[in-house]
This record gives C-alpha cells, structure tokens and sequence, in this order.
C-alpha cells in the first residue's frame, strides 16, 4: 500500500501497556502509519519513525498538523474525556477502550460524539471478551426461568485503577437485563450482611501480581453451578481486537457510537 493511501493513527496513552502494544502492532501494519502519540510521560522519546511523544497539552495542535483519520485513546477516564472532545472537535474517527467511566463522564463522551465523529467505545477489544458477553447473554436467558443466582468474579494486576472492571460491570448489566433489570448489584461483601437476596448480583475484585485479565460468570442452583470464564494470557487479544476497530471504524461514515458487536456481526457477514 502506498504511503498516501496509509491509513493514519494517533494514540493517547503510548507508554501504557496497552499504549505501547499499539504503537508496536500499528508500526508493523503495512496498512497503518502512527503518526501521532501522546502521554504526559516520556514527552519527547521517538517511539516511531519521525514520531515522538506529545504531551497532552499540545494534543489540538498536534492533531491539527498531523492531521490523523483515527484517533485510539487507552488512558484513564478524566484524560479521557478531554481526548475525545478534542478529537471530535477535529473530525478524527474514534477507538476508545478507557475504562472506569462514571455516568456524568460517559454523558459527556456521548455528547462530544453523537453526530460529530464516529466512534467504538468497548471496555474490552479481546474477540474472545465478546464472545464471553454473548454467551453470558445466552446462559442469563436460559437460566432465567429458575432463578439461579448470579456472581462475578474478575481478577487483574497490581496496578489496575479502577475496579469492578468494565467487562465485569458489563457482565452484570448483560445477566440483569434478563432478570427484568431489577436486580441490585452488589460490590463484595463485608461483616453480617444477612442472607443474600434473590435480587443480588455480586462483583467481586481481586487485584493481585500481574493477572492481565480473568473474569468469571457463575450461575448457581441447587445442587449445582455453571461457571462461564475467560482468562487473557496476554495483553495481544486486546491489542488485535482494536487494530481490527481501527479499521473498521475508519470506513464508518454515520456519526454516532458503535459497539464491538455491530463490529464483530458485520465482520462475521462479509467473511
């Protein structure tokens, strides 16, 4: 492919795990060039040919020059939200796979997005994440009727910031939407809590060592249990989910949020 037919990133976030996984499989890509990259680390470092670290401060400028078709942001929520309206305000396509959103933040992504730029927002880009959603979706249906109780479990490393983690929290939302979306979410549990309520859903967080990532859907009954889990090995199921939004999200022309399930299906049809 040549040059000027390369489709043209930026990333928030480079000297992150998932930052610099990017940069790597973006700079590989014979259908990519990195032509931007930001975090308030390293300003300065190249970490591509001609490109060095941006500090968020010079992010508009930046973007304005380099002129990016698609914009990545793996940072934190707060930082986040300032990228997206920033990127949006320059009519750059957007892959965001941040967590830890509060409402009023999202609220604010929604705003900055909804018929400006194009957009995927998922808080897990791993293919095998989402087929793990679509089977919770499948088990939480079938399994509604007899009124199995439900808890999550989900486990990452040390220096994770935000918990319960976006792909447990959307677990909890896919199973209680089959329970009528009456169901109580409920975060660990601490002292005398009593007997747990028919209308529980239980997150559970372990922080420990340098787990990537593992979550466990549990559906029990009486006398037994179905357990739905997957573990991440490596940080590459997530870093291949969003090279393959990036250029997905790069032939999308409606302004709006989409979702790695429209992605996924309409991959799923054309292959």
């Amino acid at each position: 492919m040549s040059e000027m037919n390369m489709l043209k990133v930026a990333i928030a976030g480079v000297r992150g795990r998932m930052g610099n996984l990017l940069v790597e499989g973006v700079t590989a890509s014979p259908a990519m060039e990195l032509v931007a990259g930001f975090d308030p680390k390293d300003v300065g470092l190249e970490i591509a040919h001609g490109v060095k670290v941006s500090s968020p401060e010079e992010m508009d400028s930046v973007l304005k020059e380099r002129k990016p078709q698609v914009f990545v942001d793996f940072t934190n929520a707060a930082a986040a939200v300032a990228n997206v309206k920033i990127a949006a305000r320059n009519g750059i396509k957007l892959v965001v796979g941040t967590t830890g959103f509060s409402d009023e933040q999202f609220d604010e992504l929604k705003a900055a997005i909804q018929g400006t730029v194009p957009a995927i927002i998922s808080p897990n880009f791993s293919i095998g994440v989402n087929i793990f959603w679509k089977l919770t979706e499948e088990m939480a249906k079938l399994l509604q009727p007899y009124h199995y109780h439900v808890e999550i479990i989900e486990m990452h490393h040390t220096h994770k910031r935000d918990a319960p983690s976006g792909t447990a929290k959307k677990a909890a939302e896919i199973v209680a939407r089959y329970a009528g979306g009456k169901e109580k979410f409920v975060y660990g549990r601490y002292g005398i809590t009593g007997e747990r309520t028919e209308d529980e859903i239980g997150i559970h967080a372990v922080r420990a060592g340098d787990i990537v990532g593992e979550h466990t859907v549990l559906f029990a009954g009486t006398g037994e249990r179905l357990e739905l889990t997957h573990r991440a090995n490596s940080r590459e199921a997530f870093a291949q989910g969003a090279l393959r939004a990036i250029e997905w999200i790069a032939g999308k022309d409606e302004c709006r949020i989409y979702t790695m399930e429209e992605m996924m299906q309409e991959l799923d049809t054309s292959g």
